[in-house]
């Protein structure tokens, strides 16, 4: 897969002017923020072509005290809601919509915006390999976008990717997920818990929320029953790792030293609560 070694991108800074304010007799313009182009890991190949996404960027503009209020509104915080609403008052852009947007893609604006709002400096408490915890200040910088490959593309424009399943040879069609198909999934794994007594069917229910077809036949209910009742477990193992092979997003694995033993190892950094909130302490 191609890497993006410098990440997030700044190849186009512009400015957004904030709107005339009216003072008694005096008219004054707001302040200037500046903004920034966002390259887009699927390089908007899989969004339809007079999508605005389809160019394979996207211009956010740098957090503001509004952002800020946003972050710590408890309303949106218990919600859940609170990084769409923070991403979707920074998306400049227009006609995007957060839910049509690839996972990975978000990730990507998701990482950006952190860096232009608080800097690079992410600072985090890790595990290391001897068993101890360590404060270690994560580069963010450092994260790159892992693009879409032009080789695994078929039609662009169509969120759709074809592989044959290694050993049933059963031909099938799979999509990347957008943000609102990943709602739907996380909400039929809860359903489940409910139902199965605490079993989240996590494998087969991502199966049925990936898969569009299934030699040729795109019935959702003939897609569902098929996972349920015909997919060999080699082959959900092999799609999935197909699935990872393919998928845009970013690359978060950081090399760290062990300060216990000297030895260098690689960790994913993790995006916890103080990602966007780096005075709360671990």
């Amino acid at each position: 897969m191609n890497l993006d070694t410098s990440y997030p991108k700044k190849d186009v800074t512009s400015e957004t002017e904030s709107s005339i304010v009216t003072q008694g007799d005096k008219e004054t313009v707001g302040y200037r923020i500046p903004t920034e182009i966002i390259d887009l890991p699927s390089r908007g190949l899989l969004y339809p072509k007079d999508s605005p996404l389809h160019s394979g960027t996207v211009e956010i503009k740098y957090m503001t005290a509004k952002e800020e209020d946003i972050l710590t509104t408890e309303s949106y915080i218990k919600k859940g809601i609170v990084i769409d609403k923070f991403l979707e008052s920074l998306i400049v852009t227009e006609g995007i919509r957060l839910d049509d947007l690839l996972v990975g893609d978000i990730d990507a604006i998701t990482v950006a915006a952190r860096i232009f709002g608080y800097g690079s400096e992410y600072d985090v408490h890790i595990e290391t390999p001897s068993g101890k915890k360590q404060r270690e200040i994560i580069d963010l910088s450092e994260i790159s976008l892992k693009y879409l490959d032009d080789q695994f593309v078929d039609t662009v424009g169509l969120n759709e990717f074809k592989y044959e399943l290694p050993s049933s040879k059963v031909n099938i069609t799979f999509k990347m997920l957008k943000q609102l198909d990943q709602k739907k999934l996380q909400e039929d794994i809860e359903k489940n818990k409910k139902i199965f007594n605490g079993l989240s069917k996590i494998s087969s229910t991502q199966l049925k929320h990936y898969i569009l077809s299934v030699d040729g036949n795109y019935d959702a209910k003939y897609v569902r029953d098929f996972v349920d009742k015909n997919v060999l477990a080699s082959d959900a193992r092999a799609l999935r790792k197909y699935i990872e092979e393919v998928q845009p997003g970013i690359n978060l694995s950081v090399e760290v030293a062990d300060k216990e033993t000297g030895e260098t190892f690689r960790i994913n950094a993790p995006i916890g609560v103080q990602f966007f909130w780096p005075d709360i302490k671990s």
